[in-house]
């Protein structure tokens, strides 16, 4: 893996940060959202499914050992695109999961190309209706998009809405439940369906959880490791722990009308 220098630690938003040290589920609910999403996900084995957004891979590797499904995982990002490919290239899955960079506000495919489309924390990230009009966009009639997003599970503090959105995820953007709804309803998307639950992939429980114990001993030894990385973390984790009283996961699953 490519050494990030220590300088660029600091700036590195906390989804980034979880990927250079080592952490594999990157999202608001950890396995819980990605257990919910995948159970109304309606996958088999001939389904063509686009993960966006796919961070280290995780989710795409799972459907495809999961369903034996072709998988193909997009990311915008360098960082998180030479660990999925790593990732991938491990799980060793014949080629069923493929890495390349995408847009999730403008994507290389031709409309109605994937039967299931997947976006993990990715919309709220950018211009959300059209980042959810172009998810819909690429799905085939018939087809399935699942997203899971952050959202406010009770109104936040103003101090809790300014360290999260101001000074931890500056540029996130997201609200309430029926925001989301309103939001992936515009793009066209039927038969909506929601699951909603606490926000603990920065909890101890969460790590314990998502990771189990032997990930959590080896994502704390490269902490440890590094100097930049303890800094890192003594400044993410007492600001993280202001906000996640309020925080919660929203996965939102809908069906393209044929």
């Amino acid at each position: 893996m490519t050494r990030v220098a220590s300088r660029e630690i600091a700036e590195l938003d906390p989804y980034k940060f979880m990927a250079v040290i080592g952490k594999r589920v990157i999202h608001p609910g950890g396995r819980a959202s990605s257990e919910s999403l995948l159970r109304r996900a309606e996958i088999t084995a001939s389904s063509r499914v686009l993960d966006v957004g796919c961070g280290v891979a995780t989710t795409a590797v799972e459907v495809a050992r999961r369903h034996g499904a072709v998988v193909t995982a997009v990311d915008l990002s360098p960082v998180m695109l030479e660990r999925a490919r790593a990732n991938a290239a491990h799980a060793d899955l014949h080629g069923l999961v493929s890495v390349q960079e995408g847009d999730i506000l403008g994507l290389a495919f031709p409309d109605d190309s994937f039967d299931v489309v997947i976006a993990e924390a990715v919309t709220m990230f950018v211009d959300r209706r059209r980042a959810a009009a172009e998810l819909a966009r690429v799905t085939t009639p018939g087809g399935r998009v699942l997203a899971t997003e952050f959202f406010w599970r009770r109104p936040p503090t103003a101090e809790a809405r300014e360290i999260f959105l101001g000074q931890v995820c500056p540029g996130l953007e997201f609200d309430t439940l029926e925001d989301w709804l309103d939001i992936y309803a515009s793009a066209g998307l039927a038969d909506l369906e929601t699951e909603t639950g606490p926000f603990e992939m920065m909890t101890g429980r969460g790590f314990l959880t998502d990771e189990g114990p032997a990930r959590c001993l080896a994502i704390m030894g490269t902490v440890v490791s590094r100097p930049a990385y303890l800094r890192k973390m003594a400044w993410l984790m007492p600001r993280m722990a202001r906000a996640v009283p309020f925080l919660g996961y929203i996965v939102v699953a809908g069906t393209k009308p044929r």
